[in-house]
């Protein structure tokens, strides 16, 4: 949901924050007063075109930016963090902020989490966060792809499974295409391409490198290049613990001196505890020096058994296997990995008359399948659609457009693609006899809103945006219409965050918070405020009747908003 709107500089709009809550929020004041910057500064944040006549006057460039607090695997967060942005995290979610700002030139700048980011990258993270309903340009359904995804959402797990298995055969089918015209096509490039692949592996195998080898061959050089460096090492420290066998057996060494102590002390060790204890100790140490000088004489065993010829055949495999490094990759493991991938590239270019045929088969099941599931796509989207017109029909004659109808048609076409053949289309027809016209053409800004808010009642539960922005949608009604246009909108609030642009009291009082877009003295700027429940009474009564201060017409108001549960 959007937490804060902050406008600077925008249209009448000196510097406003505006704050926002989840649920059902509404903002109205008078005529001129700036309650469409709201929506201007949403488009905005949406990738809208940058328009210089928004500035304020004297200003030298306008500001809008959203605080939005999401779910941490929410889409934009991923799109934000892929753009460089900050993304604040919290134990209960995510906070991003979306700015956007346009100078006196009409030149506009956009930011994602405090980094400077395209235009289209901000839309594209906008449009996963906010809807806005109001002009045919703003439409969130307005692409035959995005009603196809809202139909689908709606038909809901009958068509997912379909759309699944028919995803999955489609994909294989184009992998499956994509190989045949290979094979057909580029059959002298094939063989080329398979006779250096044949050469490269014949040299690997003739080698024949094992994993780790290289590691383990580097190692051995590197031990016997300093052989004679070792074997003085080893023979230094056996005759300094267990003294030399060229000496005349008086020098001091450690086994002699460890032992001379542990006699020492065994001596008298039935005397204390302690020094029993200590006896037992260098006893321990005895055992201990003794396994090192066993191991230090074996490792000097094989020093001497690895002589010059060693060496000589260890570089020579090293060198053998340098040449296979310089050219099929960084190392042994890389190299090995390079030819597991180059034998199954090289079975693929095979001139086998028998794959072909084995694709051409498989092509022709591919197609049978395709077929079948394309079709059984094509009934369930077709009954969901009956279904879903007839749900938003019922909505639009609530909302004072009793013969107006939604239509959903689903039409198939001549070519398999990546969603199966159909083609769905979600159209209007404003009376009965009036010929449907795809959304967006032909209907008012008003009209347009009330369809768009009867669609997205009726998907709320299925295929919701996180935020719903609402203008006009009044436009034209009143009374008993004005009221169930508030009641669905309120409806609507229930899945989702809903914030309308109204005139009317009756949407209004529907409303659980409620903004005040208000002009300074001499009507030069604005202001915005949050109003409590007594303030709601005083701009009801002015909506209604004009006088704010009219005792009846607060008591009409308060009665709107019992009425709407909001007392």
């Amino acid at each position: 949901m959007i937490e804060e709107i902050h406008l600077r500089d925008l249209g009448v709009i000196n510097d406003a924050r505006l704050p926002l809550e989840p649920g059902f929020s509404v903002l109205t004041g008078e005529t001129g007063a700036g309650k469409t910057m709201v929506v201007t500064a949403l488009g905005m944040l949406l990738g809208a075109r940058s328009d210089a006549s928004s500035v304020r006057n004297g200003a030298k460039s306008a500001l809008a930016e959203a605080v939005v607090r999401l779910p941490k695997n929410h889409r934009a967060v991923q799109l934000a963090e892929d753009a460089g942005g900050l993304v604040e995290e919290y134990d209960d979610g995510a906070e991003l902020l979306l700015a956007r700002t346009v100078n006196s030139t009409g030149r506009s700048r956009a930011h994602v989490g405090g980094a400077s980011a395209p235009i289209g990258t901000l839309a594209e993270i906008g449009h996963t966060l906010v809807a806005v309903h109001g002009q045919s340009d703003q439409l969130r359904l307005k692409s035959s792809a995005e009603q196809r995804h809202a139909l689908d959402s709606y038909a809901g797990s009958s068509v997912e499974r379909l759309h699944k298995k028919y995803k999955t055969a489609y994909d294989r089918y184009r992998e499956a295409a994509a190989e045949l015209k290979e094979v057909r096509e580029n059959s002298r490039a094939r063989v080329l391409e398979a006779q250096t692949l044949q050469g490269a592996l014949a040299e690997i195998d003739g080698i024949n490198p094992q994993e780790g080898e290289d590691e383990a061959l580097r190692a051995e050089s590197q031990k016997l290049a300093n052989v004679e460096a070792l074997r003085i090492a080893a023979t230094t420290a056996s005759a300094a613990l267990a003294g030399s066998d060229y000496g005349d057996g008086t020098e001091a060494n450690a086994l002699g001196l460890l032992d001379t102590a542990r006699a020492a002390v065994l001596n008298e060790a039935d005397a204390d505890e302690d020094l029993r204890a200590i006896a037992q100790r260098l006893n321990e140490a005895l055992i201990n020096i003794t396994d090192i000088v066993d191991d230090i004489s074996g490792y000097s065993a094989t020093l001497d058994s690895e002589g010059p010829e060693r060496l000589a055949e260890v570089e020579t495999r090293r060198a053998q296997l340098k040449t296979l490094t310089r050219k099929y990759g960084a190392d042994i493991a890389e190299v090995l990995e390079w030819a597991d991938q180059s034998r199954t590239r090289l079975s693929q270019l095979s001139d086998d008359p028998a794959r072909n045929d084995e694709l051409e088969s498989e092509l022709r099941e591919l197609r049978d399948t395709l077929s079948t599931l394309a079709q059984s796509l094509f009934e369930a989207r077709t009954k969901a659609a009956k279904k879903l017109a007839a749900a938003v029909s019922e909505e639009l004659t609530a909302l004072a457009m009793p013969n107006a109808s939604l239509v959903v048609s689903v039409e198939q076409t001549e070519k398999f693609g990546a969603h199966g053949k159909d083609t769905v289309t979600f159209m209007l027809a404003p009376h009965k006899n009036a010929v449907p016209r795809p959304l967006g053409k032909g209907a008012s800004g008003g009209e347009l809103s009330r369809v768009m808010l009867a669609l997205e009642v009726v998907l709320a539960e299925v295929d919701p945006v996180p935020t719903f922005i609402f203008d006009e949608v009044d436009s034209g009604v009143g009374g008993k219409a004005a009221i169930e246009i508030g009641r669905r909108l309120a409806m609507l609030a229930q899945h989702v965050q809903v914030l309308v642009v109204t005139h009317l009291p009756q949407v209004a009082a529907f409303a659980d918070h409620h903004v005040l877009v208000l002009k300074n003295d001499d009507a030069s700027q604005s202001k915005v405020e949050v109003l409590d429940t007594e303030q709601r009474v005083v701009e009801l009564a002015r909506m209604l009747s004009g006088h704010d201060q009219s005792a009846s017409a607060q008591e009409h108001a308060r009665e709107l908003l019992k009425d709407a549960g909001q007392l």
